[in-house]
């Protein structure tokens, strides 16, 4: 299987899943921080998706690090198909959690001025950094399908 940039057990993969664990830790500890984050089951939701997607960034960095100490080989079929799916479950569980918390903001915002009574910019960070999270992952879940396909 080819090495490129994101592949398992290089160094850009290291820092890819890093990223990941960041914007997703930053997400958690901005919603966990907002007044009143649990009266909304999106935010909720928000929170137990970036969890999840701490949990298997955080899990696949140690796995890239061990890699990059050890000199082993992740490309093998089973582990790459492994990645493929966490990656694509994990991101689409945190595009769909992002999504409804942008909604649930914007409706905030916009149309109930929630945002003047109470500070919505905890909201509007946690959803930001879900969102980039989760477009790390959606890289990192292109690039392992794409190692599938050539390997």
């Amino acid at each position: 299987m080819k090495d490129f940039p994101g592949t398992p057990g290089t160094f850009s993969s290291l820092i890819f899943r890093i990223l990941q664990s960041l914007f997703a830790a930053g997400s958690i500890a901005s919603m966990a921080t907002s007044p009143g984050f649990s009266s909304y089951t999106a935010f909720c939701y928000l929170i137990v998706s970036m969890a999840l997607q701490f949990i298997w960034s955080l899990g696949l960095a140690f796995l890239d690090l061990y890699q990059l100490v050890k000199k082993t080989d992740l490309h093998q079929s089973i582990l790459v198909s492994l990645f493929v799916a966490g990656d694509w479950v994990t991101g689409m569980l945190s595009l769909g959690a992002v999504s409804a918390s942008a909604g649930l903001a914007v409706f905030f915002s916009k149309d109930l001025d929630f945002c003047k009574v109470v500070p919505c910019w905890n909201y509007q960070l946690a959803i930001s950094l879900g969102f980039f999270s989760w477009l790390l992952v959606w890289f990192s879940s292109l690039v392992m399908l794409w190692l599938l396909a050539t390997g």
